[in-house]
């Protein structure tokens, strides 16, 4: 017989930080399941369960209260920035139209996708049916890669800047979508705002598809290693398009 020693760990617990939301509301969040992204782990996702207790359940439920899921992200894990935006809707099944609903589990895990030829998927796990039945049920949601939020814009157009950053590689990757019609471009500025020769608007042609890692390219050429370690900008101009990530490569 072989006999296990005991062992005794001693933890030391200080105090906690509050987490912080600035410019966001006030509001009921709970299980806030936060975790470095493993695509970009100096990011931070949290994706708490938002709760509105004055708001009647639309089905006649007797508990008060109904809840969504929401998105949240953190470059230092104390400070995020909060979408007031629903990230995960009730949607229209009577039964997640209760309280304590729609939670998201902890975790984000790369999946394959169900159609041949499809890039790999992001899935991630809310609970249903919680309270208003015999049993209770998990739900896999999927997305896209890096697919949690995007710069946006209709038909019409829309323009968004950068803030001044600092960069290493030499080509600029975009993660994206259009529609038919649809379009992005992007130009290469100072960090004053001043176009960089070679790299404006004029000089990148349009972008369009569907694509999770496409090189950006100024008159034919994606090479940006001459900016590399130089403080710049970068405008997006889209039109029916979303930018979801970028990355240098």
């Amino acid at each position: 017989m072989t006999r296990c020693a005991a062992t005794t760990s001693i933890f030391t617990v200080t105090d906690p930080d509050w987490i912080e939301y600035p410019g966001a509301p006030r509001e009921h969040l709970y299980t806030n399941q936060i975790r470095p992204y493993h695509r970009a782990p100096h990011i931070y996702m949290g994706f708490p369960k938002r709760f509105l207790p004055g708001r009647k359940s639309p089905i006649g439920h007797a508990l008060p209260g109904v809840s969504d899921g929401v998105f949240m992200t953190s470059r230092d894990g104390k400070n995020f920035h909060r979408w007031t935006e629903a990230f995960i809707r009730p949607g229209p099944r009577a039964d997640r139209w209760v309280c304590r609903n729609n939670m998201t589990a902890w975790g984000i895990i790369d999946t394959k996708s169900n159609i041949a030829g499809a890039p790999d998927e992001l899935s991630f796990f809310v609970v249903a049916s919680y309270y208003t039945g015999k049993e209770c049920r998990t739900l896999r949601y999927t997305l896209r890669q890096d697919g949690f939020a995007s710069i946006n814009a209709p038909l019409r157009g829309g323009e968004v800047v950068t803030k001044p950053f600092i960069f290493a590689g030499s080509r600029l990757n975009i993660n994206f979508a259009t529609s038919a019609a649809g379009t992005v471009k992007v130009e290469v500025q100072d960090a004053g705002g001043t176009p960089v020769a070679g790299y404006t608007l004029a000089d990148c042609p349009e972008i369009y598809g569907d694509s999770l890692s496409r090189t950006v390219a100024w008159q034919g050429d994606g090479d940006l290693s001459e900016l590399a370690g130089k403080p710049i900008r970068l405008r997006f101009t889209l039109s029916d398009a979303d930018v979801y990530a970028i990355q240098f490569k």
